[in-house]
């Protein structure tokens, strides 16, 4: 049997809902079949969460700063309260039944924020020392910048190696990360690029974009989405 994976969209001020083609295809092609969640149905996540066997956190816009008690900063952009806070009641329940979980760009910033951590508004001008370029003007699947990844962490185990390059498209990222995660790859700047829960069978946000590098026959990408569909089984 093929796992049923949630995938969940991004949502603008009129509520109209949108996602990448390349998490469908990623997902498909890992063996999976991919279901798109749309937000604003509070009070149904439990109930979700039962029915799925994994959950694939998407990317979109920024998140709500009160959510882990900032202001809002000069340069934070267009958020969707409604989806991070569906998002954050999903991510909960999935935790607790001990689902597998891929969270991915604004996945990673809200899973580690529905556990307690924060973020930056935005690195640029948030981080004190020099800041690489996040936000690549290049296509989705030019590999970017490098990141330098834990030995001893899942994420190193499934890529085959300690550095790699990935894409890049964010201004904003996980600051403090509290348990059940772990930091377990930086970019060279010492931007936080993965995280990993230690108590989960499967629980792993990264701030890049695998779905379009595995679409294009990125084999670490690849490998990511297969150990997810793997777990979700």
């Amino acid at each position: 049997m093929k796992p049923l994976i949630g995938i969940t969209a991004n949502v603008d001020f009129d509520w109209k809902h949108t996602l990448g083609n390349d998490y469908l295809q990623a997902v498909i092609q890992a063996g999976g079949i991919p279901i798109i969640l749309p937000a604003g149905v509070i009070g149904d996540a439990a109930h979700l969460a039962k029915k799925l066997d994994g959950l694939v956190l998407s990317g979109g816009g920024d998140i709500d700063p009160t959510l882990f008690g900032d202001e809002p900063h000069q340069k934070l952009g267009s958020i969707s309260p409604g989806r991070d806070h569906y998002e954050i009641e999903l991510i909960q329940h999935m935790l607790k039944l001990d689902k597998p979980i891929l969270a991915i760009c604004r996945g990673i910033q809200i899973l580690n924020i529905a556990v307690e951590g924060d973020m930056y508004q935005d690195i640029y001008s948030q981080i004190d020392s020099p800041v690489i370029q996040h936000t690549q003007n290049a296509v989705r699947y030019h590999l970017s910048h490098y990141v330098q990844v834990e030995k001893n962490s899942l994420l190193a185990e499934i890529a085959g190696q300690v550095q790699f390059k990935v894409n890049s498209f964010h201004h904003q990222a996980v600051r403090k990360v509290v348990q059940p995660f772990e930091v377990v790859a930086r970019s060279s700047d010492g931007v936080i690029e993965a995280i990993e829960s230690k108590l989960h069978k499967f629980v792993v946000g990264v701030q890049w974009h695998p779905e379009p590098l595995a679409v294009h026959g990125d084999p670490i990408s690849q490998r990511i989405f297969q150990r997810f569909i793997q777990f979700s089984i």
